[in-house]
Order: structure tokens, then sequence, then C-alpha cells
């Protein structure tokens, strides 16, 4: 699957292989950051299960960050015009620590 997208007038393929088509699912993003980079941890946690993997990692410039953040308060914003407000659950207390300072999403 090939995804076009105009940037500053100039055309870029995005190539999706099909063995990411499908996806990762993960119900927890555990994010840390330096002053040059944000790091997301997806992790799928299972219910009565001690232990759980990350299923992905993306790393990415402070900038980049910050653009992934509007652009999902955006998309958020557009999902419940559409649908309705996004009921949130009460706060999950995780088990484990990273040993690192940590934002949930």
């Amino acid at each position: 699957m090939d995804v076009q997208q105009e940037q500053q007038g100039q055309q870029i393929n995005i190539e999706l292989s099909e063995e990411l088509a499908d996806g990762a699912y993960a119900n927890l993003a555990i994010i840390t950051h330096s002053f040059a980079e944000f790091v997301i941890d997806f992790v799928n946690i299972m219910p009565n299960t001690p232990k759980a993997k990350v299923k992905s990692r993306i790393v990415m410039t402070p900038q980049h960050a910050k653009r992934l953040m509007r652009a999902l308060v955006e998309n958020v914003k557009r999902f419940e015009a559409q649908n309705g407000t996004i009921k949130e659950q009460e706060q999950v207390n995780i088990p484990f620590n990273f040993g690192t300072p940590t934002a949930q999403a």
C-alpha cells in the first residue's frame, strides 16, 4: 500500500509493507524523554498477567513529538464531532516501573 502526501509542494510516497499493515494492538503508551528525544513505547497489557512486552517503540525529536500531539488533538476533536465524546475510564495503576519518569496515555 502506498500513501501519498503533499509536503511543501513536493509529493512523498510512503510505503506500508504487508507485515506492518495489520498494525500492533497496544492499550498503554509509556512516554519518556531526554533533552534531545521522546521515546514512546507501545505495550499490550493483558488482565491478570504480571508481564507485558513492548509491541513497538518510536523515537522522535521534541519538535516531532509536539507535531504528533497537535495531530492527535485535532483527530480526537474530529472523531468526537462525528461519533460523540470519548468516555475516559478510571486511571489504571500499572504495577511496575521502568525506573524512569513516565507519562501514560
